[in-house]
């Protein structure tokens, strides 16, 4: 299979190019926060010279309780990324959950963002396929990894060949995910680029009873692999402290604390792929 590349702005995802980082707080908890964080992780990874595109989300609709906060909703939200693109000049992703939204939704995403859990939802991922934008699409926690080519059929249909393959994690018995890194070369085997979501991946989903649970320990190990994989994009989502966020705080790493972690992952990424 012919290895694609997708190409935004003056990133490339694929064909053994440098991994590109996406990374950035689950929700958008207010524009002030949110823009101070997406600040940080600019500067880090100029610093580090890591490919970068931020991620956060304008509303959380898959919550375990009803009582979850979701964010402040999509006009406010794509807002507020509309800011952090335009003062950062960075690439901006979040998902969306409905065909109705990607109307306003494609006027400021640079990537769009297929849930998991709506991967197989046929008109809204021909939809998206049919934005212009770059579709990332979230592999369900319920599918193999060969299920994806239905999906990418879907969205080639539609006429859409920037397409991301994320991985997030299988459903491994009650409240728990795994990660099957052969799954990472078969996706890799469609042709297009690959992405290791590695903090929901250790994401314990209702792990809390009223509240997702996760594994943050096992982030930088898992990371480590990913990038050994050879995988395209690392999805990452982090916070200045996790503890105080309103969404998935046990599976996100502090920003203060990513810096020689994602040192070592350029230093793997560049002798697994001969980059200099």
């Amino acid at each position: 299979m012919k290895k694609r590349t997708v190409k935004l702005g003056r990133i490339t995802f694929g064909a053994g190019a440098p991994f590109v980082l996406i990374a950035g707080p689950c929700v958008i908890e207010d524009r002030r926060s949110t823009i101070r964080m997406a600040g940080d992780l600019v500067k880090l990874t100029a610093k580090l010279g890591i490919p970068y595109v931020f991620k956060a989300s304008y509303d959380k609709a898959n919550r375990t309780s009803i009582d979850s906060f979701r964010g402040p909703g999509l006009e406010e939200g794509l807002d507020i990324l509309a800011e952090i693109k335009e003062r950062f000049d960075v690439p901006v992703l979040s998902d969306v959950h409905d065909i109705a939204e990607i109307a306003l939704a494609e006027k400021v995403l640079d990537i769009i963002q297929i849930p998991a859990f709506l991967c197989r939802q046929t008109s809204l991922v021909v939809r998206a396929a049919k934005s212009g934008r770059v579709v990332n699409i979230k592999k369900g926690q319920f599918l193999a990894p060969w299920d994806m080519k239905s999906v990418i059929r879907k969205a080639e249909e539609a006429g859409c060949r920037d397409i991301l393959l994320t991985e997030r994690g299988v459903t491994f018995g009650y409240n728990n995910l795994v990660t099957d890194f052969t799954g990472l070369a078969i996706m890799a085997d469609t042709g297009y680029p690959v992405v290791y979501d590695v903090t929901h991946s250790v994401q314990q989903p209702g792990g809390l009873g009223n509240t997702t649970g996760g594994r943050s320990e096992f982030i930088p190990l898992l990371s480590r692999c990913g990038v050994a994989a050879g995988v395209d994009a690392v999805f990452m989502e982090t916070h200045t402290d996790p503890r105080k966020a309103r969404s998935d705080g046990p599976n996100m790493l502090p920003i203060g604390k990513l810096e020689p972690l994602l040192a070592m992952m350029v230093n793997i990424d560049r002798l697994v792929k001969g980059l200099k």
